[in-house]
């Protein structure tokens, strides 16, 4: 075996790989750079349950970042437990071949209970007085203390939200080196989130583009060098390419314009009540899972998809099963949009009447993803003051204050992803670098697995197949 190290590097595509990015422009040059076939939804839950089972949705069950959990009636995104992913996983395919394998999962995502010898995962606090308190997850336990000793405590709020930024990349690298060097581990999974932030917020053709490409790519040089040094081979991939978008689809107001979703009013709010609506929508970027509480109302709802301006095509069952999306706990419909518009997840008609949290930076608490929290309100004339005077009112009187900064306007955000791109040159990436080690023309995401097992067990794509699943 031969220790890897896997770099993730959040919407890195092959037409971003240019002055900008020196080193990875090196490293795919010397190396085997492939275009990778990603998979429908192409969005991180369910990519990067792909890249370690090997299986589309349909098998792993990671359907989405988020779901409808029917049998509560609730909708829930970003949750951590490994234990919603079925399928053997890449260290447990490893350990077959050699049981001294051992692998450190960082920040890719169904990290918790894992079965990974090592793994860091974003955990906030939420104490009962309403604080979130930035924390980690780790496995082992005691990895957590030695973590905030060594780099500091995780910097939960640049990882997501206004504040979004490298910080969180540099964490998590320096996280990885010190595993590394500490346990060598034999496959260590390393998450980049850094270009998701701006790519969004901006959109790829911007040109302020190139300081979050230079930020990244210094990282990542410096992983390169440091893994080769002790030698490691290094493999580059991203789940996605984020292309840029003109405008969004509300999709749950068409809906509730319908008549269709049900509201509950609380304290003058509207809130979606799931359970009671005749159908709903749970958006999650360029995709948008429908579900409909009645078999017989499902042509109805899939000609009001069907109409709506920005809808690319519906998925019924048979669409589900050809983008291998025919699992339970998909829609009975699944929208994709075209490829210049996104899904919100909005169903109020009168912004004075969304919920809280709809304001605020909030990722399980919304029946869908939502790329505005990238933002801060460009109506708050002075919003580092109000921020301030949130926190102080919080600190000094005990209070559950909202830090209500996050506006209601979709049209701020311009990238997205969740479709495959129509041009391979802005889809995601797969490099590695030994050029030996890598396959003929393009990557599929189902054979990330395998090819990472190959990595480590240095096995020619010509001289096996199937290594992922021997038995």
């Amino acid at each position: 075996m031969r220790p890897t190290v896997v770099l993730l590097v959040v919407g890195l595509t092959s037409d971003l790989l240019g002055d900008d990015t020196p080193n990875l422009r090196a490293f795919a040059a010397r190396g085997g750079l492939r275009p990778l076939r990603t998979i429908v939804p192409a969005v991180t839950c369910s990519v990067h349950a792909t890249f370690t089972t090997g299986l589309l949705p349909r098998d792993h069950g990671a359907v989405a970042n988020g779901w409808y959990f029917r049998d509560t009636a609730e909708v829930r995104l970003w949750v951590q437990s490994n234990h919603l992913v079925s399928g053997e996983k890449v260290w447990d395919a490893a350990r077959r071949v050699d049981p001294s394998f051992t692998c450190a999962q960082l920040f890719w995502w169904y990290n918790m209970y894992s079965g990974a010898d090592y793994t860091v995962t974003p955990r906030p606090m939420y104490p009962a007085d309403g604080r979130k308190i930035p924390d980690a997850y780790t496995q082992p336990m005691a990895l957590r203390d030695e973590l905030n000793a060594q780099l500091g405590t995780f910097p939960l709020f640049n990882y997501w939200g206004p504040r979004a930024d490298i910080t969180t990349s540099r964490w998590i690298a320096d996280c990885a080196k010190h595993i590394h060097d500490t346990r060598r581990p034999t496959l260590s999974l390393v998450y980049l989130p850094h270009l998701d932030y701006n790519l969004q917020r901006l959109g790829p053709d911007d040109p302020r583009i190139g300081a979050d490409l230079r930020a990244i790519d210094a990282i990542c040089g410096e992983m390169i060098e440091w893994a080769e040094r002790d030698g490691a081979r290094v493999v580059v991939l991203s789940e996605y390419g984020i292309t840029p978008v003109t405008g969004a689809v509300h999709v749950n107001r068409a809906l509730r314009e319908a008549g269709l979703i049900q509201v509950r009013s609380e304290l003058g709010r509207d809130m979606l009540d799931a359970g009671a609506s005749e159908a709903f929508a749970v958006a999650d970027h360029q995709i948008a899972h429908v579900y409909v509480r009645r078999p017989e109302r499902v042509p109805e709802v899939r000609a009001l998809l069907e109409r709506l301006d920005g809808v690319e095509t519906v998925l019924d069952e048979e669409g589900k099963r050809a983008h291998g999306l025919d699992h339970p706990r998909s829609g009975e419909l699944v929208a994709i949009s075209s490829a210049d518009r996104w899904f919100t997840y909005y169903f109020w008609l009168d912004d004075d009447r969304a919920p809280d949290y709809a304001r605020t930076v909030d990722i399980h608490r919304k029946p869908g993803y939502d790329p505005v929290e990238l933002f801060v309100d460009p109506a708050i004339r002075f919003p580092t003051a109000k921020v301030a005077g949130i926190l102080a009112r919080r600190k000094l009187l005990n209070s559950r204050a909202l830090l209500d900064i996050t506006p209601l306007d979709a049209s701020l955000v311009k990238g997205s992803h969740g479709r495959p791109t129509d041009d391979p040159a802005r889809g995601p990436v797969f490099i590695s670098g030994d050029p030996s080690l890598a396959p003929d023309g393009d990557v599929r995401a189902t054979d990330v697995k395998e090819l990472l097992l190959r990595q480590v067990f240095a096995v020619r794509p010509d001289a096996a197949r199937g290594l992922a699943h021997a038995r």
